[in-house]
């Protein structure tokens, strides 16, 4: 009785092990079933109204993206990430980052010192707050990403301090097969 005990708990424990795993989902695959604008490979600009942003992002992405939020300071999950592969707005799917452009700042935030391309951000002049700042938005759909300070390390001497809730992250090799599916469609 005792063994037949242990056995079904057993069983029990692996069948929850595997539903658990089988129905989680990453940021990433909901916005790939729920954004339609969401790609790693259109460079189209995206205009939607808020509202429309509103139906289509989760609650906290659409705070930083659309109402210019910012998360607490080291709860972001790239802060301290290693790995190497590109950044992504979260919102849209715009290239952002190389990891090899990302450092550590201290400053609570994903840091990075240079963008993917000049046409992946966009530069405003921020004066909220009582403060004279550079915000930085996603080249493709406008969505508010940080702040760039001119405080970072060489080679640009910048540093683009990121909410990390607006990033997606993709490893290098799994980007790249990604990259010449969606291209060859």
């Amino acid at each position: 009785m005792k063994h037949g005990f242990l056995l079904l708990a057993m069983a029990f424990s692996l069948l929850s092990c595997t539903y658990s795993q089988s129905t989680k989902k990453t940021a990433m695959d909901t916005n790939d079933k729920k954004n339609p604008v969401y790609s790693n490979s259109d460079s189209g600009k995206v205009n939607l109204t808020d509202a429309e942003w509103k139906k289509i992002l989760p609650e906290n992405v659409y705070y930083i993206a659309r109402q210019k939020g910012t998360e607490s300071p080291w709860s972001s999950k790239y802060e301290d990430s290693k790995e190497v592969g590109t950044y992504y707005c979260a919102a849209c799917g715009n290239a952002l980052f190389k990891s090899d452009t990302k450092f550590e700042s201290g400053c609570g935030w994903p840091s990075f010192y240079q963008p993917i391309s000049k046409g992946s951000i966009i530069y405003q002049p921020d004066h909220s707050h009582g403060m004279d700042r550079t915000e930085v938005q996603c080249g493709r759909c406008k969505a508010h990403l940080g702040h760039v300070f001119d405080d970072g390390p060489p080679p640009t001497g910048l540093r683009y301090c990121i909410n990390g809730v607006i990033l997606d992250f993709k490893k290098a090799q799994e980007a790249e097969e990604k990259y010449k599916k969606d291209t060859k469609q």
